[in-house]
């Protein structure tokens, strides 16, 4: 975040040691220095490259066991060991290889704080994530972009990020920008470029620059015919949809003339969205313009917005929507989206909602606090309760105080079974909570 935006931010603690290194010739170098390696080849070597370094897990477990493996199957040795060799399976020449290796490095840090051990390997991690990037295809590409979002999350605010995303960026812009790459690659750098921006950037130039390049993904899906009075999905709008709620984090740290700016830009066109037929688009749309109304009003409470009854009447028509050409679930999740909207609209009321997270709890009051929370939720998965106890830099950005020190008998009490781990990871209609907090802009 620029310097304006940041909270204090105290040397994030972390479990350290190094643990016993891999006998593998293509070992990460201690400290994080750059490594001499040959360019792996496309050639799609077996998966079993995987038992070579014997006493390596399969990466994908993490997934399953999160911060439970380390009681359960042995001691923060044997974790930093199995990670030290998962980063060495990110040279390896099969891409699948690389790719369950980088998706394991990613689920064990969403599960656990590990700032010591990835401070020392953070360049060569970061070389591993821009190798992957650049020569890997569409999964892999995602893999080492949602891998880089969870880096800068467990590093913080500070120099080391700051090196993540000045290697990083042009390659996440580049991708973002290419036509010619996966959708689903661009939609996760695209996400990826927002938070690791919000995290890292000091640079406010640069920080405008990000805006700009996601403006340019989705602004494309404005409306420009007047004449027509719906917005057609393409392949392109889950792109569109991840550029623009990245966009919408980065403004919530912007200083308040470019806020104004943006505002004047966008609040016209982006309504045009809320005609979209593809109904994460509209509600995406919509939580954009609460927020861009509330930061609206937190600069000028008298704020007037000129066309507030063709939007109201829009808003009120996707709160109540009937249509029998959508699906039932598109339907009853559109109306309880908009009702909110409407409310926050009209109104200037947020439905406040509380996340629990261990023995204490978070009041989600406003609309920036609830995207921000939704943001870091997608990047981290089942582990965002585990960072909001433990990551400083979470906790200082939704104003939760130092961690709280729990002993061991708590600590398991406040275990998640594997089952309730499952039921939030698939998304059941139970498991979601709404969240948020006061802009940055505005202390």
């Amino acid at each position: 975040m620029p310097k304006n935006k940041k909270r204090n931010t105290p040397h994030r603690g972390g479990s350290g040691g190094s643990g016993t290194g891999a006998a593998a010739a293509t070992a990460a170098t201690a400290g994080g220095q750059h490594r001499n390696v040959q360019p792996f080849s496309d050639e799609d070597a077996s998966i079993e490259t995987m038992s070579h370094c014997s006493g390596y897990s399969d990466p994908s477990s993490f997934a399953e066991d999160g911060p439970e493996v380390l009681d359960e199957e042995g001691t923060q040795e044997d974790l930093e060991y199995k990670l030290k060799g998962f980063i060495d399976l990110t040279l390896d020449k099969s891409a699948k290889t690389r790719q369950a290796a980088l998706e394991g490095i990613k689920n064990a840090l969403a599960s656990k704080m590990l700032y010591e051990f990835i401070l020392e390997r953070r360049m060569t991690l970061t070389d591993s994530i821009e190798r992957c990037l650049k020569k890997g295809k569409s999964d892999e590409q995602r893999a080492a972009a949602a891998l880089a979002s969870v880096l800068c999350v467990q590093l913080g605010p500070g120099i080391e990020s700051e090196e993540v995303l000045k290697t990083l960026g042009p390659v996440l812009k580049k991708i973002i920008c290419d036509g010619t790459a996966s959708i689903q690659a661009r939609q996760t750098c695209a996400t990826c470029f927002g938070v690791c921006c919000f995290i890292a950037t000091e640079d406010i130039t640069e920080l405008y620059s990000t805006l700009e390049c996601l403006e340019s993904i989705f602004t494309k899906s404005y409306l420009k015919d007047k004449d027509t009075n719906v917005i057609c999905s393409t392949p392109n709008t889950v792109l569109h949809i991840s550029a623009l709620l990245a966009w919408t984090l980065l403004l919530t740290i912007c200083p308040i003339s470019e806020v104004k700016k943006k505002l004047e830009m966008h609040f016209h066109k982006l309504p045009s969205l809320l005609s979209s037929d593809d109904v994460n688009m509209r509600i995406a749309a919509g939580e954009s313009l609460a927020l861009m109304f509330e930061l609206a009003r937190g600069m000028e409470s008298d704020f007037f917005y000129e066309d507030m009854d063709s939007l109201t009447q829009m808003l009120r028509a996707l709160a109540t929507d009937g249509n029998k050409h959508r699906a039932k679930v598109d339907k009853r999740k559109q109306r309880s989206v908009f009702r909110d909207i409407l409310r926050a609209v009209e109104e200037r009321d947020f439905p406040a909602e509380t996340v629990k997270f261990g023995p204490e709890r978070m009041y989600i009051d406003c609309w920036v606090k609830k995207h921000t929370y939704d943001t870091f939720k997608e990047v981290l998965g089942s582990g965002m309760q585990y960072h909001l106890q433990s990551n400083e830099f979470l906790r200082n950005v939704f104003e939760l105080g130092p961690p709280v020190m729990l002993d061991a008998a708590t600590l398991k009490t406040m275990k998640i079974s594997r089952f309730e781990r499952h039921y939030v990871a698939k998304g059941h209609p139970c498991s979601n909570t709404y969240q948020h907090f006061s802009p940055f802009w505005a202390e």
